[in-house]
């Protein structure tokens, strides 16, 4: 399909960015990557007036160490998550998932303001957000402003992103120095999409008690989540197999898993249960 007619500006700096939104009045949408607006654009989900090229504000890109915290870039693309020692040294697994995402195409052009800002409900990077305590970064109007990621995401392709503000970076905790982590998923054999993705990171101590555990999924409902009733279970606990069993049934406890023609929302809950209970024997069983 073709898109509707549009214009077309490039911002040079954050202020022009908010300065644009504000003038355009909801009409405008921003664009960096495009691999998630262009397709909506031409399904006529979405119809913006002006579309915003922001990929010119070097400010947006890269990736720092501050404190116990990875800051990175809301411009920052997949492929440069991948090669950034930072990323490799600090967040394993941000580099074991980001290398799930797509295909070498999106990778190289998709970025990762542009995934949480999207928050498309089977996206595989707000599962790791979620086990890593991302911290999203905005700007807007009365300035700066930061968001813990689980506030941030409220459903299906809706966030708490101001209409005025935009992504600037995103921010990751660095797992205690003896946590594993890892992401597994399956992925629609189609689309490459989460039909249920679940990332995790543990640590426990020299006597085997769980003393860290985030656990976060996407893909199974309407938004990623993270499996608290899990990590309550576990957390203090020994790491057992178990132990392990009996919380990956708690998964999917309390969530309304989404429904479609390939996967019911009974099949959703069974691969939640399934793809946790690998996750955690990869985390603390090693």
């Amino acid at each position: 399909m073709i898109p509707t007619s549009f214009d077309y500006v490039r911002a040079a700096s954050v202020s022009e960015v908010i300065q644009l939104l504000k003038s355009f009045q909801g009409e405008g949408k921003l664009i960096a990557g495009g691999h998630s607006l262009v397709p909506m654009m031409k399904f006529r989900l979405t119809t913006p007036g002006t579309l915003i090229d922001i990929t010119a504000i070097k400010e947006l890109k890269g990736v720092r160490k501050e404190g116990n915290r990875l800051v990175i870039g809301a411009l920052t693309t997949y492929a440069e998550v991948l090669g950034d020692p930072l990323v490799a040294e600090h967040l394993p697994v941000l580099v074991e998932g980001v290398r799930q995402i797509g295909d070498i195409q999106v990778r190289n052009k998709g970025t990762i303001g542009g995934s949480i800002a999207h928050a498309d409900p089977a996206a595989d990077l707000p599962a790791l957000a979620l086990a890593l305590d991302a911290v999203v970064h905005l700007h807007g109007e009365d300035g700066e402003e930061k968001i813990p990621i689980q506030e941030f995401l409220f459903g299906p392709f809706i966030t708490a992103l101001p209409e005025t503000s935009l992504v600037t970076a995103v921010s990751f905790a660095i797992p205690p120095a003896e946590a594993h982590s890892t992401y597994v998923k399956y992925f629609h054999p189609a689309s490459g999409y989460a039909v249920v993705g679940v990332a995790a990171v543990a640590s426990k101590t020299p006597d085997g008690v769980i003393n860290h555990i985030r656990i976060g999924i996407t893909g199974a409902g309407d938004v990623a989540f993270r499996a608290e009733e899990v990590e309550k279970h576990l957390f203090g606990n020994t790491a057992s197999k178990e132990n392990i069993i009996q919380a990956s049934n708690l998964a999917a406890a309390d969530v309304d898993m989404g429904e479609d023609l390939f996967a019911s929302g009974e099949y959703r809950k069974h691969l939640c249960q399934v793809y946790t209970e690998r996750a955690l024997r990869a985390v603390l069983l090693p």
